[in-house]
């Protein structure tokens, strides 16, 4: 075998080697990526989706770190997907509390 066909060879060897690992690195890379767009402990969660329409919905979501909860109304169509509020977490949960107090006529303990 000649230099240039043990070189030709390793080529293709290294060649199939990364066409092979190639899936594995992209899953490497969106495992990363989705690590970086959520913070640990924060996984978003969904709070309430009311439909609105045919293919509309106004949805009530809950985003961030534990220190930091925030929660988003999104309206979100077959098309896009918009953001109609923001509020923190806490103040979100203590209007669904005066809420709830309010529809059973028990008063409120702060």
């Amino acid at each position: 075998m000649g230099l240039g066909m043990t070189q030709t060879l390793l080529l293709i060897v290294l060649f199939i080697g990364a066409l092979a690992a190639l899936p594995w690195l992209i899953r490497r890379l969106q495992q990363r990526q989705a690590g970086l767009l959520a913070a640990p402990g924060g996984a978003s969660r969904v709070l309430s989706a009311v439909a609105v329409g045919p293919q509309q919905r106004v949805v009530t979501v809950e985003v961030g770190p534990a220190h930091q909860r925030t929660v988003l109304v999104l309206g979100v169509t077959a098309q896009q997907i918009n953001c109609l509020h923001v509020l923190p977490a806490a103040s979100f949960a203590q209007e669904m509390a005066s809420e709830m107090a309010a529809a059973h006529g028990e008063p409120l303990r702060g």
